[in-house]
């Protein structure tokens, strides 16, 4: 089984020929919300993560740059070029920037970059939902075939208006469109929001993060009815494994056997799907072929 983590943030620390955006500056470390665990303080590139992969029997990586340092794709671009067969990118797009629409239109063209991935946890971004506001943005990427990871945290119900409008445009929900901030079933209460999204054959579910919402240790038992509840609305072939690495309050041993065996509703046509197959058809990253034995 060809295991891909469709969820790593690489970054830097922040200097002067690659700053953070000025209100993250002296921070040691980021969080995605108030609340929600926070990241390791030290940098995480490449050398470093690709062993941690190796020990744990994941083949390929996914980079998503984490937003607090900005909308640059400098070090994601850098290290997946350096090792193109184990590292694609989610890079980050600012849809407002003066240069956007030129940008989009050959975004593909740079080298490992599997699409776009997009956050919408703080206010300055959450108005990019609503009806009207990226229209052209959605349509192009649409047309252009750009994949979109989406993280939209309580804000799941803006997402069936923009997947039913550009029914050729791929939604890929992050972390389960769950609230990094809450645990446990208070964390998967409104869980029928997500799910009804099912029906939208366009929109498919990162079950990344998973052990971060849950307070129980390996192998998080208690968040496991949901976790089926999710494949069982959308299947194996809309669901892809990630882990958030830097975040994690287990092992990355843990996280990959979390799946990879503890969840017992999962078949292993099942596993192989959800821990990579899928990744690699929804974003159009081929699986490396057999070699003759």
């Amino acid at each position: 089984m060809l295991i891909t983590d469709t969820q790593v943030h690489f970054w830097e620390a922040h200097r002067a020929d690659q700053p953070w955006p000025a209100e993250e500056i002296g921070k040691k470390t980021f969080v995605a919300v108030p609340g929600a665990r926070p990241h390791r303080e030290e940098p995480l590139l490449a050398d470093e993560f690709l062993g941690i992969m190796d020990a744990a029997g994941v083949s390929r990586a996914i980079i998503v740059p984490p937003s607090p340092v900005g909308d640059s794709n400098i070090t994601a671009l850098r290290e997946a070029q350096r090792h193109p067969s184990r590292l694609g990118i989610m890079g980050r797009f600012n849809p407002d920037a003066a240069d956007a629409r030129r940008q989009l239109e050959h975004w593909l063209d740079q080298p490992q970059m599997l699409g776009i991935r997009m956050t919408f946890h703080k206010p300055k971004w959450s108005g990019w939902l609503d009806p009207g506001a990226l229209d052209w943005y959605w349509s192009a990427c649409e047309r252009l075939d750009i994949p979109l990871m989406l993280f939209v945290p309580g804000e799941v119900d803006k997402i069936a208006p923009i997947a039913q409008r550009y029914p050729g445009l791929t939604i890929v929900l992050d972390h389960m469109a769950r609230e990094s901030q809450l645990r446990d079933d208070a964390c998967f209460a409104d869980l029928d929001r997500l799910l009804a999204l099912s029906p939208l054959p366009n929109v498919y579910v990162k079950t990344s993060a998973a052990p971060c919402y849950s307070s129980q240790p390996y192998p998080f038992a208690n968040i496991a009815p949901y976790l089926r509840r999710i494949y069982e609305a959308f299947g194996p072939q809309r669901c892809m494994w990630g882990s958030d690495f830097t975040r994690l309050p287990c092992t990355y041993q843990e996280c990959v056997d979390h799946f990879r065996i503890a969840l017992d509703f999962l078949g292993p046509d099942d596993r192989e799907w959800v821990m990579g197959k899928t990744a690699a058809r929804v974003l159009r990253w081929p699986e490396p072929a057999a070699q003759p034995g």
